[in-house]
């Protein structure tokens, strides 16, 4: 089968083309027919530890149908989550992350939703905690986690602040609730977020961007507020830390990666994020954000549109048919 791999190049990682035979699932593993995924920048960055020369299978998500079920799914069942070379013809999927898609939903609209909608969901709900009339701020707020993330907030009845480069973006965002806008890309925002909160500050922020806006993201928290650190897309990996403000204000800093966690622990998240979130989806109430949909012959220029922010949501790519 065709499938695309994250190999080092010169600059940065590329995607390459391999013909490699057909996943076989292993007990508890789902083999699905990919009909659309969607890029993740995060998986495309460079400089955030070692990388196997040899490359890594590329799409971390997709949807698709079951080709061969077990563990309560089966074979045919319309199915989106997280998985191993979404990038390809077929791919493997772990059975209790797997997500039965709403009816309603095309295939491009189930691929949007599975990393960035449960990232969203474990900073605002799982660990932030959010309660309805509270603010919630997000840098880079174009993004897939951030739009996804203003709009789950939306869905909770939150008041959100956007930060962007771009202030044609942040037009484009008002249609889907974003109360203020800020277009910079500097730490400089925090005076404009607490002049909109009656100088309270936000109750949580979520720094999308990474090292080079921490600080200021700190300095825009409300008394007990929360900062969750989603990605640091800048190449920053240090920031300083205001020990004052911290403890005065009773700040939380928290991450939400998958990164070290195992199988299990990945899959314990899923249960409520089906039960608090996908209805929302089911009934109309949020639809998913996509910047494009590029067939996968436009992987290069799919590719290249993430790479240069030039996007507002999710790019993605929809499989040839079968």
């Amino acid at each position: 089968m065709k499938s695309f791999w994250i190999m080092p190049a010169e600059h940065g990682l590329k995607l390459e083309p391999r013909d490699v035979p057909t996943p076989e699932p292993k007990e508890g593993q789902l083999l699905v027919k990919v009909r659309a995924t969607s890029f993740n920048r995060g998986e495309l960055l460079t400089g955030h530890g070692a990388f196997d020369p040899r490359g890594k299978p590329a799409g971390i998500e997709c949807a698709g149908e079951i080709v061969a079920g077990g563990a309560g799914f089966a074979a045919g069942e319309r199915v989106m989550g997280r998985c191993v070379g979404g990038f390809a013809e077929h791919a493997l999927m772990d059975a209790r992350e797997a997500m039965r898609v709403p009816q309603r939903l095309s295939w491009e609209q189930a691929a949007a939703i599975p990393l960035a909608f449960m990232v969203a969901h474990d900073m605002l709900v799982a660990h932030g905690r959010v309660e309805r009339g509270e603010w919630v701020l997000i840098t880079g707020v174009s993004s897939g986690v951030g739009v996804a993330s203003l709009q789950v907030g939306k869905a909770l009845g939150t008041n959100v602040i956007g930060t962007s480069g771009s202030q044609q973006k942040l037009a484009a965002l008002a249609s889907l609730g974003l109360d203020l806008g800020i277009a910079t890309r500097a730490p400089e925002f925090a005076a404009r977020v607490l002049e909109a909160t009656d100088n309270l500050g936000a109750d949580l922020a979520v720094n999308t961007v990474g090292g080079s806006l921490f600080a200021e993201a700190l300095r825009a928290l409300a008394f007990e507020g929360r900062l969750a650190i989603v990605g640091h897309v800048d190449g920053v990996l240090r920031a300083e830390l205001d020990l004052e403000t911290l403890h005065a204000r009773r700040l939380t800093v928290f991450g939400v990666s998958n990164k070290l966690r195992n199988k299990a622990q990945r899959a314990a998240a899923i249960p409520r994020f089906v039960a608090e979130v996908l209805p929302l989806f089911a009934s109309g109430r949020i639809r998913p954000q996509i910047d494009r949909v590029m067939d996968l012959a436009q992987l290069p220029e799919a590719k290249a549109r993430m790479e240069a922010g030039a996007h507002i949501g999710k790019i993605v790519v929809r499989m040839p048919p079968a």
